[in-house]
């Protein structure tokens, strides 16, 4: 016992360092890591190694955990000021867009496949839930808008929860269900006491981490994570959606001023990746390549289906109902063409569909062998696919963000009792930045350029201190200057030391498409 205990710990022990290494790798080469954990997994499964795993049950059991790590740090990570205008179509996605997805998928795999609807509609509600580590993962290394990379964000976070009951609920004799209106009921509940709990347990939390002395540093953040793990059982034992009330807990403790907010973030986006690593290298477990070729033809339906036609459509929908009827239309809520199909070709699929295959199987649902294939490959596919053509299809649609986007790193390092943030700024190559004055940025009271790194040497600016290309700068600000040096340090560097003259404000998304 002692022995398979050891070989054990060696073999999770090199997998998980090879993951690790594989990061670096798959960044450089293009490639999604996810794809690489999954090839691990294949690689030490039944048809490599001969590590034969095939216990379903425990795989969607420890893929539901992992998700709960993954929504969890999607939400400590969201800002609040940036998610609250895209919540409405974030929502609209999530919710009609779901259904308007489900129901496109599952008409062609009915007319096409000529599967039964039970399973065609379950085809249709696997696939309609984009992934949050895919979304998280990928799209925080491309210059986008921000608001762009909110909605997405946002939409991975909240989505999984309607999709996981529709998915429960296709999964389950059909003849044993309530009427329609019934079981529109029930998940309507789920959602609204779902995001209830999660904003209780989010605020009660934040006023704990506050108040409570803890001995040590390194409890905070375990407290944080825990009180996210808190949030969903609670909504469980309530019969509410628990990813809801994950992802809600996540925002309101994010967003609050807690102590040792940089360590809470950055152990949980350590979490994060390890939940990402030992699910994907699981799932490629689980899978069994034999089967897989049979599988392409079901997953190229469903996936062109998918792609071309559900994704589209759901975006246009949503966008248009999350548009206010009356009154100013709310930034977050304008998608122009643009938007519209930057955010249909950007909607990832990764880990969570093939979770939500396991529903199915581990209830016997007939066909479910057939279905969790057909993900699998699809996943590979698409994500390929997809992941590697974000960049060009984001720069031909002229939805990147301009330079300054990229310049402005807000890396936030709470300065506790100062109750101020380090905020990062990169001078690059054509920014008007360069040959500007440190006096002529006119940064509001309560934020100054401390330190400016030049040639690999730092140094404290002067008012006459000339800023040049390639510059890096370091910015203190206190929490009520930070968001106005943010948009002042845009500003300039969009129009140069003019431009209040040209009525340049700094917003976020300027001519975003969204």
């Amino acid at each position: 016992m002692t022995a398979g205990l050891d070989y054990g710990l060696l073999i999770g022990a090199a997998v998980l360092l090879v993951a690790v290494a594989a990061v670096r790798v798959s960044t450089r080469v293009g490639l999604p890591s996810l794809l690489v954990y999954l090839a691990i997994g294949m690689v030490i499964g039944e048809a490599g190694l001969g590590i034969r795993f095939d216990d379903v049950e425990l795989t969607r059991t420890l893929g539901f955990c992992a998700l709960i790590v993954i929504i969890a740090e999607g939400g400590l990570t969201a800002r609040w000021s940036t998610l609250r205008p895209v919540l409405g179509l974030a929502a609209s996605l999530s919710t009609v867009g779901v259904a308007v997805s489900i129901a496109v998928v599952g008409v062609a795999v009915h007319v096409i496949l000529d599967l039964p609807w039970q399973l065609a509609l379950l085809y249709g509600a696997v696939l309609s839930s984009t992934d949050a580590a895919a979304v998280f993962a990928t799209l925080r290394r491309l210059r986008l808008p921000p608001r762009l990379v909110a909605t997405l964000e946002a939409e991975s976070g909240m989505n999984d929860a309607p999709v996981v009951l529709l998915v429960v609920l296709l999964s389950a004799d059909l003849s044993e269900m309530h009427p329609w209106w019934y079981e529109l009921g029930i998940v309507t509940y789920e959602l609204l006491a779902g995001a209830g709990i999660g904003f209780v347990v989010g605020a009660a939390g934040r006023w704990l981490l506050r108040n409570a002395a803890l001995p040590s540093a390194g409890l905070y953040p375990i407290a944080a994570v825990g009180l996210t793990v808190l949030a969903y059982a609670a909504g469980a034992v309530a019969h509410a959606s628990g990813f809801l009330a994950v992802y809600v807990a996540g925002v309101v403790l994010g967003n609050g001023r807690i102590p040792h907010r940089r360590a809470i973030l950055g152990f949980a986006d350590g979490l994060a990746w390890v939940a990402q690593i030992g699910l994907f290298v699981l799932l490629g477990l689980l899978s069994s390549p034999s089967r897989l070729s049979e599988a392409l033809g079901p997953a190229l339906v469903a996936g062109v289906a998918l792609v071309l036609l559900a994704r589209p459509m759901s975006v246009v929908i949503s966008a248009v109902l999350a548009r206010p009827v009356r009154g100013p239309r709310r930034p977050g809520n304008r998608v122009g063409w643009r938007g519209s199909a930057f955010l249909s070709w950007a909607g990832l699929r990764g880990a969570v569909p093939i979770v939500l295959a396991t529903i199915p199987l581990s209830v016997g649902t007939p066909g479910a062998n057939g279905l969790f294939d057909a993900v699998f490959v699809l996943v590979i596919i698409f994500t390929l696919l997809q992941a590697s053509t974000l960049g060009p299809a984001a720069r031909r649609l002229k939805v990147t963000a301009p330079a300054e986007a990229a310049e402005v790193q807000i890396e936030t390092a709470p300065l506790e009792r100062m109750h101020a943030d380090l905020l990062q700024m990169d001078v690059a190559e054509g920014s008007r930045l360069a040959g500007v004055h440190i006096d002529e940025l006119r940064l509001p009271r309560g934020a100054s350029v401390t330190l400016v790194v030049r040639d690999g040497a730092g140094f404290v600016p002067g008012p006459d201190t000339r800023l040049r290309t390639g510059d890096a700068l370091l910015i203190v600000a206190t929490a009520a200057a930070r968001d106005v040096a943010e948009r002042r340090l845009r500003a300039v560097s969009r129009r140069g030391r003019l431009a209040r003259w040209f009525g340049e404000e700094g917003a976020e998304d300027p001519a975003s498409g969204i």
